[in-house]
């Protein structure tokens, strides 16, 4: 039928320097946990995605139990400030709560004193992934991999600006609204969210405990 596979290419180079972030006070607040409540842990990471005028550098906000992404950012730089814009975007749209957590890699970007200094205004915890371990990121990890297998992958982009217009399309228009997911119970991560926080609301004005949220929705 003329018809060919799309699949994930495993080819990655590391965009962010931890040399520096090595030491003691860089804790995983994620690792182990579980998560009951959709915007109370985030996880964030920073991808390259190629146009003919360069490269063009991608940050995300993503939502560890509903996977919707909360915001995003692009630049041509590889820089502290497009960390700082993707979350400010985030904090804008969806206002994270006071101690909730912000995970992300070691990178020079989430350790720079802008970064750190802005979440500590927002009351927001910051958590690390352990150097060399990636899979502590997982969840932006796969983000990721669905992305460049089903946007960019195939594709051609002549201009950052028309590959910045097609991810951001992609991001807000399919994959948080349209896109399903089976740990979601076949729902997409905005429906799902809001499931979640409606059920939340529904259990704070019944005076009957209920069961965990996450599992009467799956």
């Amino acid at each position: 039928m003329g018809m060919s596979s799309i699949y994930n290419r495993h080819k990655r180079r590391s965009l962010t320097d931890s040399r520096k972030s090595r030491g003691e006070g860089f804790n995983n607040l994620v690792r182990g946990q579980t998560f009951s409540k959709p915007h109370q842990t985030v996880c964030s990471d920073i991808t390259y995605l190629k146009s003919d005028e360069g490269w063009l550098y991608l940050c995300t906000i993503k939502d560890i139990l509903g996977g919707e992404i909360l915001g995003e950012a692009t630049s041509k730089h590889l820089k502290s400030e497009l960390v700082v814009r993707a979350f400010l975007n985030a904090q804008a749209r969806h206002a994270l709560k006071r101690g909730s957590v912000f995970h992300s890699d070691r990178g020079s970007q989430y350790t720079s004193a802008e970064f750190m200094e802005i979440l500590r205004l927002y009351g927001i915890r910051q958590s690390f992934s352990r150097v060399g371990m990636p899979g502590d990121n997982a969840w932006s990890e796969s983000f990721f991999a669905t992305l460049k297998k089903e946007c960019i992958h195939g594709n051609h982009f002549a201009t950052r600006e028309e590959l910045r217009e097609t991810v951001f399309s992609w991001i807000e228009s399919f994959y948080n609204n349209r896109r399903v997911q089976a740990r979601l119970g076949y729902r997409s991560p905005r429906e799902y969210t809001a499931l979640l926080m409606e059920a939340a609301k529904m259990e704070q004005s019944s005076s009957q405990p209920s069961n965990n949220l996450v599992h009467a929705l799956a």
